[in-house]
Order: C-alpha cells, then sequence, then structure tokens
C-alpha cells in the first residue's frame, strides 16, 4: 500500500461550502474512487493559509489525480472550481508533496 499528500487551495471564506460538498459526495466518486484502490483519503484544512492537505492511501499505481480522464471526475472538477485554485481545465491546483518521514 502507497501513501500519497498533496495540497491544494481553498478560496478566502469558503470552508463551510467546501465541507458541505463533501459531506454531499456523489456516490459515483466515491464508487470511482474505491474501484481506484483509494483506501483511505483525508483532507485537512489550514485555515491560517486556506491550504487543503490531503492524504490517501492507495493499493495500486495511482491515486485520484490519476482519475482526471472519467467524465465523473471532470464534472466533479467543475463543481469545485468555484471555491477553490483551479486549473484552466477546472481541474484543482495541486502540489505532490513528498514524504520525509513514516511511523508505523
Amino acid at each position: 500500500m502507497k501513501r500519497l499528500a498533496f495540497k491544494m487551495i481553498l478560496n478566502e471564506g469558503q470552508k463551510e461550502e467546501y465541507i458541505k460538498r463533501h459531506d454531499e459526495i456523489w456516490p459515483e466518486l466515491k464508487t470511482l474512487l474505491k474501484d481506484a484502490g483509494i483506501n483511505e483519503y483525508s483532507i485537512f484544512l489550514d485555515e491560517e493559509t486556506n491550504t487543503l492537505f490531503a492524504f490517501q492511501k492507495v493499493s495500486g499505481d495511482g491515486g485520484s489525480q490519476d482519475l482526471g480522464k472519467t467524465e465523473t471526475v471532470r464534472k466533479w472538477w467543475k463543481f469545485m472550481s468555484d471555491i477553490m485554485k483551479s486549473n484552466s481545465d477546472n481541474s484543482p491546483v495541486t502540489v505532490q508533496l513528498e514524504e520525509v518521514f513514516y511511523m508505523e
């Protein structure tokens, strides 16, 4: 099992809306993530910087960021693009993070 982490930027004042949308995550998106081998997925918010920190445990080769060719993920990106920093294709601007310590 591999662990992946990345960060994204939430637009100012969008915390509650971000939480609401994830509380109501589409069942088809959740199924897609699980089918892709994403066994755990957490997102944390640093409210001082509006930085979202995402962590995933993945069995398989990819992660959620590799699902951008699917219609479901493209629709989710568009749905979320108004509340977070996004690229021209509506995908969230992400920065992959290097794991520098792990304790089991």
